[in-house]
């Protein structure tokens, strides 16, 4: 068992409340209101344009040409796909591409981006991974799961469980956890510990982005 596959056996309430939140149920079955995925789809591109970077920070702390290649990549698929969906959603709702980057974040979009983007900077690539891995692992196992649900064969919410259950995108997840288990085969037991908490910490705002966007958060003042 790699040491990603310890922490998600550790923190399994934690990885269920993500799987299992009402927002996700409710793509699954195509009766999520759609002002709320409105709402989300809006949110989500203002976090990928963080999220990204955290592929660009990657292949800066990468000491091999293949690592470096590997996130780079990554980073192409997440501006070029991933955001491409976004903003194929965006016009469906008459929102321009300028007015969707613009976007206002809430306050747990600026929360988790500035958390993510803290951790990719002061740590090193292990540390990195395990920020970003809860976002990337959790989209692809809520896509698996959600393939054969009514909400695949729903005209909004298709696309989207689509993007995350394909085979390029749980290719593209394998190796980020792939490279994490590689990383930290000889970490120590306080190394362990700390990546943990990151990696926790990460799919605690994961459950907080779901509800954020099933409440349509907005900021108080």
């Amino acid at each position: 068992m790699g040491f990603s596959q310890e922490i998600i056996t550790e923190i399994d309430n934690i990885w269920q409340a993500n799987l299992n939140h009402p927002f996700v149920q409710e793509i699954g079955a195509g009766t999520l209101p759609i002002k709320k995925f409105k709402y989300y789809m809006i949110q989500d591109y203002v976090y990928l344009i963080d999220y990204a970077k955290m592929f660009a920070l990657g292949a800066l702390k990468s000491t091999d040409l293949t690592t470096m290649t590997q996130f780079s990549k990554i980073l192409q698929s997440t501006l070029t796909e991933e955001m491409a969906l976004h903003r194929q959603y965006a016009a469906q709702f008459n929102i321009d591409e300028g007015t969707l980057a613009s976007a206002e974040p809430s306050p747990t979009t600026l929360a988790y981006t500035n958390y993510l983007l803290s951790v990719a900077q002061i740590g090193g690539q292990a540390e990195l991974l395990a920020a970003l891995l809860p976002c990337m692992w959790g989209y692809e196992t809520i896509g698996k799961s959600l393939a054969h649900s009514p909400g695949a064969k729903h005209a909004l919410y298709g696309e989207w469980i689509a993007m995350y259950s394909s085979s390029e995108f749980s290719a593209l997840t394998e190796w980020l956890i792939q490279k994490f288990d590689t990383l930290t085969t000889q970490q120590t037991s306080v190394q362990r510990t700390h990546l943990t908490n990151i990696f926790k910490n990460s799919l605690r705002y994961e459950v907080l982005f779901w509800e954020m966007a099933y409440q349509e958060e907005k900021w108080l003042v």
